[in-house]
């Protein structure tokens, strides 16, 4: 099935996805520095695999390789970063739904990368304080976190049919 508003080369999808990255981001600092909503750490990690995924898209989009391997690492690193970014969406959108039976707010993530290893602040991070279980914006009933776990699904199916599949004549086929 062809979608005549999708890009269909490589190049195109990569930076669509590099943009949509940016946009992204553009809109959590918007949120957080003219809507007043302080992110949490998990916020802070899931900006940071925003980040990482736009730029792997960038450098893809720039890029430009051949049919193949090198599609396929592109690929695999978004797919990657993505899936990550999903897993930290997704534990907080748990936090959300299920708080802490004490809510209490943690250290500021600088704070933490100061004073402990990192290894520990991640532990503390993914352990979730009382801040984390806010849900201060919604759109059509779900947070800002549920949003990111859908669009980080979103970029990962978009990197495998970017770097598995290719338009041809009769639709779309795989690379082998």
């Amino acid at each position: 099935m062809d979608i005549p508003l999708l890009p269909k080369a490589f190049r195109s999808r990569c930076l669509l996805a590099a943009f949509a990255c940016a946009a992204m981001l553009a809109y959590a600092f918007y949120a957080q520095f003219q809507e007043g909503l302080m992110p949490c750490a998990f916020c802070i990690f899931q900006r940071v695999c925003y980040a990482a995924l736009g730029l792997v898209f960038l450098i893809a989009g720039l890029h430009a390789p051949r049919p193949g391997k090198g599609r396929k690492i592109y690929a695999g690193l978004a797919v990657i970063i993505a899936l990550i970014g999903a897993g930290i969406a997704f534990r907080h959108v748990w936090v959300q739904l299920y708080p802490p039976a004490m809510a209490m707010c943690g250290s500021p993530l600088e704070f933490m990368l100061q004073t402990m290893s990192f290894d520990n602040v991640i532990r503390k991070v993914l352990t979730a304080s009382g801040d984390c279980s806010n849900t201060d914006w919604k759109l059509f009933g779900m947070t800002m976190p549920a949003w990111s776990l859908i669009a980080f699904l979103g970029f990962a199916c978009w990197a495998i049919r970017a770097g598995w599949f290719t338009h041809a004549r009769d639709g779309w086929r795989r690379f082998k």
